[in-house]
């Protein structure tokens, strides 16, 4: 048989189906208008699934009247003689309503209802003014080329669906076994659940989907929560293409939310019919039925440690050793972000710069969540600028220790595996403001390598109740990705002793205070409460706190030290005599406030530093504290 001319090289692969439709339809329309019959050109070739009219047919659930429907107003876009028939029959380039009508009988008139399948899944669209009755039938472009067999993304959806490569592997761990889940749920004869899948990392939730998809042969694509239109309207129509678009492709949806998008996800998949789930750390149930929850927990220690392996490859893993196991234990990193660190390596880092690259690679992937909710602190303090009792510094070197060796005693020394409760490091730092409370949390982080995260906690105390408990919880699960320490300052509104409750008020502070105690003990990392007034705290409290150092107001010995080095190398001074100035009755904080003052003092002269310039900056600084500057401490510096 000769190829038709007009029909695109596509067409050379005829599906029977639609060959025998246009032959039927040619013949109909050859008797109507008394024009010889003709023949059908080559037609888009026939698959072990079926014609891809056949296809259409099943997936949208057309019957055999609207599958000729169908093909009849395709009909002049394959088929050059049925396109001669019908300008005959009708004066115009396509199938009217009146000629379907004479062709396949009054039944059409009910396949083209607005309603019916055909222009609901718009399939077809009925174009053109005046009567119903003259109105075109056109096929929409993509539905014609797929009975051609082109198969694309929609570009009504493009930028809005995109498709998710299918992994080589199946995924093992958690994400293997919600995989499995998701098959369960949906290998079903019957309806599809609504999947909700509930979890902190949205890799792991696609990674699942995508698993789970591929097991059932289905073509797995994601939606963001955030591109979808808000308006009703606007979603209702884009819920229409994306149904159709599943049913092309044989594809399943995945709307991915995060804590701000779940009720858009769940409006979007209300209005949804083809096989849909929705990834958010809680999603919110749709109404639509029935619907299924799925908890798809993050990678543990052991997953980590595996993405890890595989992200870097086997001879760079192995040039890591213990240095993979810190950073599979101290970053709660998922599968994006740990690729994300891995690809910072250079194809010629040699192996002594892969653990330190690596590290601050992952402290980098880190910080997405918490750079939002808290405030970082970058300082470059060492144990050399804290001046404190050698039994304090022990302390806190201990702490840092405990930090550092927290993955080995947890994970390989198996006290998480006999019970993961209370293995936090959660510490109080207490004393007298600028005692060093802060500088020893910035000491602590730059001698593991971590970062520090003030929480301002005016911002997350709410007087409405549950609203605390809400605002340290995200909290909370930022930082488990990042490992970071974090510095709840000046943490006293929050603590008192625990007295009769006389009120709600009073009973829901306990609670405020008891949810922080056990998300400290909790958290992976190092959470640090200070206070200036320990004796002030329950004991009760105290009592769930892993570390309790104490900072005692310096000494004249210490505040002569704290002079000593206060001041950077890099500053002129003159005259200065320490043993003077600590003499002075002054914390820490005091003295570096002072040292900072005269520094600019100096600097306006453009000489060095003075006696007279800290003298300057002494008054002021003891005004500033409403704190009499006496005669003996002046005569003192003088």
């Amino acid at each position: 048989m000769t190829a038709n001319p007009r029909i695109p090289p596509h067409a050379e692969a005829a599906t029977e189906a639609l060959r025998a439709a246009l032959a039927r339809h040619a013949q109909a329309l050859a008797a109507h208008v008394s024009a010889p019959t003709v023949a059908p050109g080559p037609l888009p070739r026939e698959t072990a699934a079926g014609s891809a009219l056949e296809t259409l047919a099943l997936r949208f659930g057309l019957s055999p009247l609207e599958a000729d429907l169908l093909a009849l107003a395709a009909g002049p876009d394959l088929h050059a003689g049925l396109a001669s028939a019908i300008a005959a029959a009708t004066g115009g380039p396509r199938t009217d309503v009146s000629l379907a009508l004479t062709v396949l009988g009054p039944d059409a008139w009910t396949a083209l209802c607005p309603g019916a399948a055909l222009r609901h899944h718009r399939l077809l669209a009925l174009e053109g003014p005046g009567p119903m009755l003259r109105r075109s039938l056109s096929v929409d472009e993509r539905i014609l080329h797929f009975l051609m067999g082109l198969n694309y993304l929609d570009p009504h959806l493009s930028g809005l669906m995109r498709a998710i490569p299918l992994p080589d592997t199946p995924p093992a761990g958690s994400a293997g076994q919600s995989a499995a889940e998701i098959a369960r749920a949906w290998d079903t004869a019957g309806p599809l659940p609504v999947l909700l899948l509930a979890g902190p990392d949205p890799a792991t939730a696609r990674a699942a989907f995508t698993a789970a998809a591929a097991a059932l042969g289905l073509t797995p694509w994601r939606i963001a929560a955030a591109d979808v239109p808000a308006a009703t309207p606007e979603r209702h129509a884009l819920a229409l293409y994306l149904d159709r678009e599943l049913a092309l492709t044989d594809g399943a949806a995945l709307i991915e939310a995060g804590p701000d998008g779940a009720e858009t996800a769940r409006a979007l998949a209300d209005v949804m019919q083809g096989p849909t789930a929705i990834a958010a750390p809680d999603p919110a149930p749709p109404d639509r039925a029935p619907r299924l929850r799925i908890e798809t927990a993050a990678p543990d220690i052991s997953e980590r440690r595996a993405l890890w392996r595989e992200a870097l490859g086997a001879p760079r893993a192995t040039a890591l050793g213990p240095a993979l196991d810190r950073l599979a234990g101290q970053f709660g990193l998922d599968r994006g972000a740990i690729g994300a660190a891995a690809d910072t390596l250079a194809p010629d880092s040699p192996p002594d710069a892969l653990a330190p690259t690596l590290w601050q690679a992952a402290r980098i992937q880190g910080r997405r969540r918490l750079d939002g909710l808290a405030q970082r602190i970058d300082s470059r303090a060492t144990w050399d600028d804290l001046v404190l009792p050698a039994a304090t510094l022990a302390h806190l070197a201990d702490l840092a220790a405990h930090v550092r060796q927290s993955w080995r005693v947890s994970e390989s020394w198996g006290w998480r595996a006999k019970s993961p409760r209370g293995l936090g490091a959660a510490a109080l730092f207490a004393g007298a403001s600028g005692t060093g409370k802060t500088l020893a949390a910035e000491v602590i982080a730059g001698e593991l390598a971590l970062d520090l995260y003030r929480i301002d906690l005016s911002q997350v105390v709410s007087k409405y109740i549950g609203e605390t408990e809400k605002n340290l919880a995200r909290v909370f699960d930022a930082a488990e990705a990042s490992g970071a320490i974090l510095l709840f300052d000046e943490a006293d509104a929050l603590f008192g002793k625990r007295s009769e409750v006389r009120d709600s008020h009073d009973r829901y502070a306990n609670i405020e205070v008891s949810y922080l105690l056990q998300r400290m003990e909790a958290y992976r990392g190092l959470a640090i409460l200070t206070t200036n007034q320990k004796g002030a705290l329950d004991s009760a409290f105290l009592r769930r706190l892993r570390f309790v150092v104490t900072f005692p107001f310096p000494d004249a010995a210490a505040r002569m030290a704290i002079w000593t080095r206060i001041f950077p190398a890099a500053t002129p001074v003159s005259g200065l005599d320490p043993s003077r100035l600590g003499r002075l009755n002054l914390s820490g904080g005091s003295i570096r406030s002072i040292a900072l003052n005269a520094s600019y003092l100096a600097a306006e002269t453009g000489g060095p530093v003075t006696m007279g310039h800290v003298l300057a900056a002494v008054e002021r600084e003891y005004a500033k504290l409403e704190k009499p500057f006496t005669a003996a401490e002046r005569r003192a510096l003088e």
